[in-house]
């Protein structure tokens, strides 16, 4: 699919990115680097505070899926099999990024690596994930 179709379908066709403010800040084949900003709502221990873990994974797999999706058919659909994601540090309320890799795409089902963190401190990496997804792909209609 190319990149600014993809782009789109992040941002503004797929209504649970876009409530979240889900943005694509760079994406080729096999890979993408997505941020949400921080709100106040992403809170989730309100002491420290940190990012809820469900934002992390939310866009652990969102990155995963859209990694897979670039390099398949434009028609095609990518669903979750699977994810896993390692909690290695508190994320910070602030933006938070994730970047994906396809580490493979086969005619049904693709691997990814994903990582996260925040873009002014890329090194320290928040979380990790490997999400595994269902790719689908559309035939066409003989006429």
């Amino acid at each position: 699919m190319k990149p600014e179709v993809l782009r789109q379908v992040v941002e503004e066709l797929i209504p649970f990115n876009k409530f979240l403010g889900v943005k694509v800040v760079s994406i080729a084949e096999g890979f993408v680097r997505l941020e949400i900003p921080f709100r106040p709502e992403f809170v989730g221990d309100a002491l420290r505070p940190a990012l809820h873990g469900g934002v992390i994974s939310t866009l652990a797999d969102t990155a995963g899926g859209i990694a897979i999706w670039t390099g398949i058919d434009p028609r095609g659909r990518v669903s979750t099999i699977d994810l896993r994601v390692d909690y290695l540090r508190p994320g910070r309320a602030e933006t938070l990024v994730a970047e994906a890799t396809t580490v493979r795409a086969g005619s049904r089902v693709g691997v990814a690596d994903i990582r996260l963190f925040h873009p002014d401190a890329s090194t320290d990496t928040i979380a990790t994930g490997k999400g595994v997804y269902n790719i689908k792909l559309v035939k066409q209609r003989s006429e």
